[in-house]
């Protein structure tokens, strides 16, 4: 089961902070169709936040076909967000662990980390042009 966390200084409102972290697992794996996510009830306990921020992440999640809400039984994962594996390849994972460590080496804390990261993202071409041009 996921537990979630609230970055209170991010900026990010704390119902798409639930939403993206859902994603994040489904994609990465940690989350599996048929998983079941924690209760408003107990999402609001742990976080103090309203009940209705955790139903509206949730109608958010389910809306998108990520989730499927059973009243009264739970909520739980319907399907898998990414038809590759690629985030769960070992390779690529250690490139990764790699690179967060030799930037921690450099002095980076994880503000600066996702600062180089979402810049490398943004100046990186997009896979599907990219593929659409190799096959031209």
């Amino acid at each position: 089961m996921i537990t979630f966390r609230l970055d209170r200084r991010s900026g990010v409102t704390p119902y798409l902070q639930l939403v993206q972290q859902v994603r994040q697992a489904v994609r990465l794996g940690w989350l599996q169709e048929g998983d079941q996510l924690p209760t408003a009830r107990e999402v609001v306990a742990a976080l103090g936040i309203n009940q209705n921020t955790v139903h509206k992440a949730y109608r958010e999640l389910e809306r998108d076909g990520v989730v499927l809400s059973r009243p009264g039984v739970g909520t739980f994962v319907l399907a898998s967000l990414s038809a590759r594996r690629a985030a769960q390849d070992p390779a690529i994972r250690h490139q990764l662990d790699s690179w967060v460590t030799a930037a921690r080496d450099a002095g980076l804390d994880d503000d600066d980390m996702r600062a180089v990261f979402e810049a490398a993202l943004a100046e990186g071409e997009p896979a599907a042009p990219r593929q659409a041009e190799q096959r031209s």
